[in-house]
Formats: C-alpha cells, structure tokens, sequence
C-alpha cells in the first residue's frame, strides 16, 4: 500500500509540473552560444536594460510561451553568471506577468547561488530546487 501511495505522489508531483511554463536554460545558453550578436544585442546582454528590451510586448500577455522565449533570448548571456541570467528571466516573466514557473537548469543550484538570485532580483519571490529544476513563484503575480 505504501508502493501505492508513492507512485501516485510522483504523478501528482509531475502532473503540478506539467501544467507550469518550463523554460529550458540550457537551450537558452546554447542558443545564446550559436547567436550573431549585434552591437546592441551584446550592449543589452551585458547591461540588464529590461523595460527597453520588452517594452513592445508588456503591455499583452503572451498565449503561449513562444514571446517569452524570444524575449529571454535577448537577454541570456553566456557573459554573465547564471544567477544573474536566472533573476534576467525571473524578472522578464514578471513584465509578461507570470507569476509561476520553472526554469530547467543543467545542474541542481546550490544554496549559496539561490542566495545570490534573490538578491539580485530585489523583490519577494519564492524558490524551490527540485533537482535540477527550479521552481519560481513571484507571490504579487501568483492566483
């Protein structure tokens, strides 16, 4: 009965995830890696210029999650820490208002790096490590 309860733990586990917007860092990083940059594109990867770079698209929400996956790729950079990239795209979901997903990363964060993105977002927000996926939820835009 134990064997039972576990099994159907793990799909309501994996069925919460299912139903969340799950951004791939690793695809971002390795698009990121393989982009021609322009002048500006570098300038913005560099320089977290976020109300310039998403301006246009704040003002809708996006239907899927193909805008924000556009969006995050003019602001990943392999320039800059991964701490710095993860606060990036937790604040790029803000101005889209979402107020809940994951972020898929190559490697479980270590407590110290949760710290460092935390700090750098600058706002509440709530995350939870599950292996190798990240769990963000910005408490103003959660339901």
């Amino acid at each position: 009965m134990d064997k039972e309860r576990r099994v159907s733990e793990e799909k309501l586990a994996s069925a919460e995830y299912s139903d969340r917007i799950c951004l791939n860092y690793i695809d971002f990083l390795s698009a990121s890696c393989k982009k021609r940059w322009s002048f500006v594109d570098a300038i913005y990867g560099v320089i977290p210029f976020f109300g310039m770079i998403t301006r246009k698209s704040a003002t809708s929400l996006p239907s899927s999650t193909e805008p924000l996956k556009d969006l995050a790729l003019q602001i990943i950079s392999t320039q800059v820490s991964d701490e710095i990239n993860i606060a990036r795209l937790i604040t790029l979901a803000q101005q889209q208002h979402i107020g809940q997903f994951d972020i898929l990363m190559p490697y479980p964060l270590s407590e110290s790096q949760l710290v460092a993105i935390r700090q750098e977002y600058a706002r509440p927000l709530d995350l939870e490590q599950h292996d190798d996926r990240l769990s963000v939820m910005l408490p103003q835009l959660a339901h």
